[in-house]
């Protein structure tokens, strides 16, 4: 640990949608040091506080406390085990006592494989998968679901307080964590679906998606998903409508399939039925073999009714 116990140097490996405001926020008060493949990234990152490092060893040289956001289970273990820009991957500079706080959405048996791995070095892991999106990542608003014993929470206690409201620990094991987030996106992507379907068919009887938007969020059909998710659907056809453009792209159709398949796979592999998660998850599996994996999710809704209907 740094001198001061109190102010960790920290690591993020990862500046994606999720990764570049989590350390944009742990820079306002914490010293960062910040990789992403993308030099347009880390440029960002630096821009806001943070020291762009040149591969993920650089970023991990000295740090208390590395977050990691990243895609899926290849990336994750490409950071960490890998061959980085430069020279290696992070784990290789780590000091026993540092942890590792495994951020992103990867399944249970990617990040029990990285402890045990990582155990070997002294090094530990917390389990801390997040939901709420990048707006409030930016303000330290996440919600962090926790699978870590005591010593590497209480390591990893700084930061995740900079960047959560809301801290559950929802067991003491490494996975714990991914399988609440696992059931978490059961829902959210099953929302999601949900209200694409409820809108696509409010278009095509002729209502307005705004007012849609607006009544259904008043009622007993409200959730997180349909107020986040349902101004960006009404908005996918303003491109062809007004010459507005699309939404923003805040959450990649590739990325809530890719979640909606460890939603499967988990289910199965407990015994559960989950006929509705894997409708959801065809759909989505449908919206990529159409082109739309690198396209906002909210273009779920243009499949269901195209922009030209």
């Amino acid at each position: 640990m740094s001198d001061n116990t109190a102010t960790p140097v920290v690591a993020v490996l990862g500046l994606g949608a999720m990764g570049l405001p989590m350390a944009v926020r742990l820079a306002e008060t914490l010293p960062v040091r910040a990789f992403d493949l993308f030099e347009a990234r880390r440029t960002l990152a630096q821009e806001a506080g943070a020291v762009a490092a040149a591969g993920p060893a650089e970023a991990c040289d000295g740090a208390d406390v590395v977050v990691i956001a990243v895609r899926d289970q290849a990336q994750l273990e490409s950071c960490l085990f890998g061959d980085g820009p430069d020279g290696s991957g992070g784990a290789a500079v780590l000091r026993p006592g540092a942890v590792v706080v495994v951020t992103s959405t990867v399944g249970v048996d990617a990040v029990k494989a990285v402890a045990e791995r990582l155990a070997g070095q002294g090094v530990g892991v917390v389990d801390a998968p997040v939901s709420g999106g990048a707006v409030r990542a930016a303000a330290g608003d996440l919600l962090i679901m926790i699978g870590a014993g005591d010593s590497a929470l209480a390591t990893a206690q700084p930061v995740l307080d900079r960047l959560a409201s809301t801290l559950h620990v929802v067991g003491p094991k490494v996975g714990d964590g991914q399988i609440m987030k696992t059931v978490n996106q059961l829902l959210c992507g099953i929302h999601t679906a949900a209200a694409a379907e409820s809108l696509a068919l409010a278009r095509a009887l002729g209502i307005d998606l705004d007012r849609a938007v607006e009544v259904l969020g008043q009622g007993a059909a409200a959730s997180f998903m349909l107020a986040d998710r349902g101004p960006r659907m009404a908005q996918q056809y303003r491109v062809a409508a007004d010459g507005t453009g699309g939404p923003e792209l805040r959450s990649r159709m590739d990325i809530i399939r890719k979640d909606m398949n460890l939603v499967v796979a988990l289910a199965k592999q407990a015994g559960v039925a989950a006929p509705v998660a894997a409708a959801a998850d065809q759909l989505y599996q449908l919206a990529l073999s159409q082109g739309l994996g690198a396209e906002d999710d909210s273009s779920l809704v243009t499949l269901l009714s195209p922009r030209d209907h």
